[in-house]
C-alpha cells in the first residue's frame, strides 16, 4: 500500500472509532449514553491500535501530525514526506468525522446542547485559559511522542508483529501497536480532563472544519478562537519531545 494512501485510511479509521465513541457517549438515546470518561479513553486507544494496525506496515503509522514532525525532527523521519503525510492525515480525519456525523444523525437531531454536538467533532477546555489549555497540549503530547522516540523498537517486536528491519517508516508501529495503545489511554486517564486531549492537530482540525460545513441541526460555531490551541499545542509538544531524545541519546 502507498504510505500516503495508508496514513489516509489509518487517520480516518482512527477518526471513526475515537470521534465515534464520544459520540456514543455524549449524544442523546445512544446505547451509551453517558457511559463516562472512562469508557472515551478506552475508545480512544482501541482507535489509535486499530488505526495503527492498518496502517503500520506501509506508513509507520504516524496518524498525527505532531508525531510526524517529532519523528523528523529527531531524525528518524525523511522531512520531504511531512507535507505529504500531513496532508493525507488531515483528509483522513475530515472524512472519518462525516462518516460519524451521518452514523450518528438521528442522535445529533435528538440531541438539544450544541456544545455536546460539537465535542463529536473536536476538543475543548473545561476550564478556558489561554496558556494553561497550551501548556497541557504540550504536555500531552510530548507524552505521546517520546515515548516513541524512547522505547526500543526492536523490544517490542512481538507486539507488532513485524520486525524492525521490516518496518519501512518509524511510527506508532514501530513503538508496537499494543503499547502505542496504552500510552494513548493513560494520557486519556492522567491528562484528558483539561483540555480533552487533541494531541494531535489532525484529530482537531479536520473535523472541527467538517463541523464549520456540515448541515447540523441546531449546532453552534466551531469555537476557532480555541482552534489554535490543540494546533499549535500538540506541534510543540513534538518538537520538545525530539529536542529531549537528541539530549539524551
Amino acid at each position: 500500500m502507498n504510505p500516503l494512501v495508508a496514513e489516509f485510511l489509518g487517520t480516518l479509521i482512527l477518526l471513526v472509532f475515537g470521534n465515534g465513541v464520544v459520540a456514543n457517549v455524549v449524544l442523546a438515546r445512544t446505547k451509551g449514553n453517558n457511559a463516562g470518561w472512562l469508557v472515551i479513553s478506552i475508545g480512544w486507544g482501541v482507535a489509535v491500535f486499530v488505526g495503527a494496525l492498518c496502517s503500520a506496515k506501509a506508513s509507520g503509522a504516524h496518524l498525527n501530525p505532531a508525531v510526524t514532525v517529532g519523528l523528523a525532527l529527531a531524525g528518524k523521519f525523511e522531512a520531504s514526506k511531512v507535507f505529504g503525510y500531513i496532508v493525507a492525515q488531515m483528509l483522513g480525519a475530515m472524512v472519518g468525522a462525516v462518516v460519524i456525523y451521518y452514523f450518528y444523525r438521528e442522535h445529533f437531531k435528538a440531541t438539544i446542547n450544541a456544545d455536546d454536538k460539537l465535542s463529536c467533532f473536536c476538543t475543548a477546555p473545561i476550564i478556558r485559559g489561554t496558556w494553561q489549555c497550551f501548556f497541557c497540549e504540550v504536555v500531552g503530547t510530548m507524552m505521546l511522542v517520546l515515548p516513541i522516540l524512547l522505547i526500543e523498537p526492536a523490544s517490542l517486536e512481538n507486539f507488532s508483529g513485524v520486525s524492525a528491519a521490516k518496518r519501512p517508516e518509524f511510527g506508532l508501529g514501530s513503538l508496537g501497536l499494543v503499547p502505542v495503545a496504552v500510552i494513548v489511554f493513560g494520557i486519556g486517564l492522567s491528562l484528558g480532563g483539561t483540555t480533552g486531549y487533541a494531541i494531535n492537530p489532525a484529530r482537531d482540525l479536520g473535523p472541527r472544519i467538517v463541523h464549520h460545513f456540515l448541515p447540523i441541526v441546531g449546532k453552534r460555531d466551531s469555537d476557532w478562537e480555541y482552534a489554535w490551541i490543540p494546533i499549535a499545542g500538540p506541534i510543540a509538544g513534538a518538537i520538545l519531545a525530539a529536542l529531549v531524545f537528541v539530549l539524551v541519546t
